[in-house]
């Protein structure tokens, strides 16, 4: 165990954190050079076209040091966007050490700061380091102040490198050896060992992934998983290299897999605790809590046939991605799909693309929104959450609705303030609560904002208004009264319930408006008039009309009088009177994103 080190890497998106973990890899040997490729750990065709990692990877490296001590190296990547930050959170519980990057160009981030937080929550040994540093406009001096303001460092603990280039892999080897430390536990003590992660094979189920707390694991031992409180056969155990290599024991310390012929994906959670049958141990292991929604939209086949493979593909998807809920519901509009709950706008479009790629899943999505809690008024007066607008209690009964807010912390320069206040304070209805200067080039805001606002698209008005130079991260702080009010979207009298929003008022009708302008260009002409209509209650605040296709019915008649062009008019709208009774429009997929998309 003196010899093993567990260890992740925590940066901010697009720092070099991938990079830094192909180098380590070349340098140790783990990959042979013809299998050698850029961004190794990220196996999805997604991370790559994207250029993000999405999911932490585990992966062991042995390394012969200069005291002629052979290591073993677990190293967990981690995301850096902050949608992924319950990633980040799994990987830090089963770690020792974390390498802090920081890219000597752009200095420390806010994502930086928040994943740093978590590692020294959990008593991480940190290593600094500035990469980049053969980069044109790198300012390692400035970063390295930055570094020991944050975290208290001396100057020469902080170590500077170059992913791309290969600088200073060396140093970051031999302090991962010097400064962090060997796992503690105990091999001869009752097996504990922490799920950090699973993944679902089609020919083999469900493989885990876990980090030995205590005691020992052998192939064929019966084991237990504490929550589910079923057992099994370790059928087969390993560990983590490029490919999974089989062992008959793994020891206290040691990150690896295990293979039990789990099929069902709900026999399986992130964060259980696996033990022996013969002498288990009396309590699971705490390491990190259950992960909690922050926006939610519906999911439904574009075939209603397909509903049951839409459960089994979110299912499989769910083991991957633990941050993903979802349960059943129904619409008038769409049927049968579910309501599912996700970390961020960018965690919903993630999700959306890998249900296409990998399991060939065309979905439609509806509006995205955040979770309320709606208090009702009268005798039987109750606390009800709302996770769908379209469940909000009649006006009648309800009282007052309460919307999460959040606090937000943004890092940027100061010449990009007044473009950022004007965003946060009159756009996303924001309240400036602290204002600091990290150096005389770098400000740090923080905001208390609704978690609505954010939703959409203020990451990317961010990034326009401060010219990519401003970072986000947020941590939600609590609930807060707000005027909410339900705008439906009526189309010829009928409410389309998956376009149902809850808004604040002062922007109801601006957004009704807006929302009937948009759906009367995507919505096909009908052979009736179509009415598009915003309501909040029984009070229609905007409404657009699509005119009918006309046939020209009196193009036969040519010449004679003109009460028999009148009548045959007449008899075409009759005709239309009564189609538009019956008929019924169709709302194609673009209408629901197109609302993602009202600012463009």
């Amino acid at each position: 165990m003196n010899n093993i080190r567990n260890f992740c890497i925590i940066a901010h998106i697009d720092h070099g954190k991938s990079t830094l973990a192909d180098r380590l890899l070349e340098i140790t040997k783990t990959i042979p050079e013809r299998r050698m490729q850029a961004q190794l750990l990220d196996n999805m065709d997604l991370e790559r076209e994207r250029g993000i990692t999405i999911k932490s990877h585990a992966i062991q490296m042995n390394y012969t040091h200069s005291d002629n001590g052979k290591y073993v190296l677990n190293l967990i990547d981690t995301p850096g966007h902050v949608d992924f930050s319950y990633e980040v959170s799994r990987s830090i519980a089963a770690c020792e050490g974390a390498l802090l990057l920081v890219d000597a160009t752009q200095g420390i981030q806010a994502q930086t700061i928040s994943n740093l937080y978590l590692a020294i929550e959990h008593n991480l040994e940190i290593i600094p380091i500035i990469n980049k540093i053969d980069m044109e406009g790198a300012m390692i001096e400035e970063t390295a102040d930055q570094i020991t303001d944050l975290i208290g460092c001396k100057r020469e603990e902080i170590l500077e490198a170059s992913g791309k280039a290969g600088i200073g892999i060396q140093s970051i080897l031999d302090a991962i050896i010097s400064r962090i430390p060997p796992p503690k536990g105990n091999p001869d003590a009752q097996l504990q060992a922490l799920i950090f992660d699973s993944v679902f094979n089609s020919y083999r189920g469900v493989i885990a992934y876990f980090r030995i707390m205590n005691g020992t694991l052998h192939a064929n031992e019966k084991v237990k998983f504490v929550n589910t409180g079923k057992d099994y056969i370790a059928d087969e155990i390993g560990i983590l290299r490029l490919d999974m290599e089989p062992r008959q024991v793994l020891e206290a310390g040691d990150v690896g897999y295990i293979i039990t012929g789990i099929k069902k994906s709900t026999e399986i959670k992130v964060g259980d605790t696996i033990t022996a049958v013969v002498n288990p141990c009396t309590e699971s292991i705490h390491g990190f809590e259950d992960v909690k929604p922050m926006v939610f939209a519906g999911i439904y086949p574009i075939d209603a046939e397909d509903y049951e493979t839409l459960r089994d593909s979110l299912e499989k998807l769910q083991l991957n991605d633990a941050a993903l809920v979802f349960e059943p519901e129904t619409s008038l509009a769409l049927g049968f799909g579910f309501r599912c709950g996700f970390l961020g706008m960018l965690h919903l479009e993630i999700v959306q693309e890998r249900l296409n790629r990998e399991f060939d899943m065309g979905v439609i999505t509806t509006v995205p929104n955040v979770s309320y809690y709606a208090y009702t008024k009268g005798k039987k007066a109750e606390k009800i959450l709302v996770n769908n607008p379209a469940d909000l209690p009649d006006v009648a009964i309800l009282d007052y609705v309460e919307e999460p807010y959040i606090s937000a912390q943004i890092i940027t320069k100061p010449e990009y303030i007044g473009a950022i206040m004007k965003l946060c304070l009159d756009e996303k209805r924001g309240t400036l609560k602290n204002q600091m200067y990290l150096t005389t080039t770098r400000v740090e805001l923080t905001y208390e904002m609704p978690l609505g606002e954010i939703v959409f698209d203020f990451y990317d008005k961010l990034k326009t208004v401060s010219r990519g130079y401003a970072s986000f991260d947020y941590h939600i702080s609590g609930y807060q009264q707000s005027d909410l009010v339900k705008l439906d979207i009526l189309l010829n009298g009928d409410r389309v319930d998956a376009l149902t929003a809850l808004i604040h008022r002062t922007k109801a009708y601006e957004f009704g408006r807006k929302m009937c302008a948009k759906l009367k260009e995507l919505l096909p002409r009908q052979q009736f008039v179509i009415a598009i209509q915003a309501a909040i209650g029984a009070k229609i605040i905007a409404r657009e009309t699509i005119s009918a296709l006309r046939k020209d019915v009196t193009a036969k008649c040519y010449g004679g009088d003109i009460t028999r062009k009148r009548k045959l008019l007449e008899k075409q709208k009759e005709g239309k009177k009564r189609m538009r009774q019956i008929g019924s429009v169709d709302v194609p997929q673009e209408a629901f994103l197109a609302v993602l998309k009202l600012n463009d």
